[in-house]
């Protein structure tokens, strides 16, 4: 991360059906059946090598949820301000998305979106939602007016 550069940390986007928890336990009871199963031998035949293929898998995926909603490996969610970029990373297995300032022709922050229309004519919305905490939102709103400012990008601010 650059010196002079501000990531702000963004709780994952809570967009799947069943929350966090549940997905835990879910993964734990396939884990423990899976276990029981292998313990016992009940249902041992011919095919009870699935036994272990259905256990990693249930492994895999407790470990998959663990990653996409946990900072186990840092931050995975972040807006970042760099002297010459707004860096986006929506999560650990998306790419991030950089805009150069020189790229933007305005800014708009609204409530709960930060636009970003680009030279090209393309728009990028920023869903504020997963921003934690009156001080990192004052923080955010401070470095979009100070890169704005900075780099003479028009800024359209929907609560000044």
């Amino acid at each position: 991360m650059h010196p002079a550069s501000t990531r702000i940390r963004l709780r994952p986007a809570n967009t799947q059906r069943i929350p966090f928890w549940g997905q835990i336990f879910l993964g734990l009871m396939w884990v423990a059946y899976t276990i029981s199963l292998i313990v016992t031998g009940a249902g041992a035949s011919d095919m009870h090598f699935l036994h272990y293929v259905f256990l990693v898998f249930s492994l895999v995926y407790l470990g998959y949820v663990l990653v996409h909603n946990s900072p186990i490996f840092g931050t995975q969610s972040y807006l970042e301000f760099t002297p010459g970029y707004i860096v986006h990373k929506d999560g650990l297995f998306r790419a991030k998305q950089a805009f150069p300032a020189e790229g933007i022709t305005s800014l708009e922050l609204a409530a709960q979106q930060l636009r970003v229309q680009l030279q090209d004519g393309n728009t990028h919305a920023m869903s504020l939602r997963q921003v934690r905490g009156v001080k990192r939102r004052r923080l955010m709103r401070e470095q979009v007016r100070a890169f704005a400012t900075k780099h003479n990008i028009a800024l359209r601010d929907a609560q000044a």
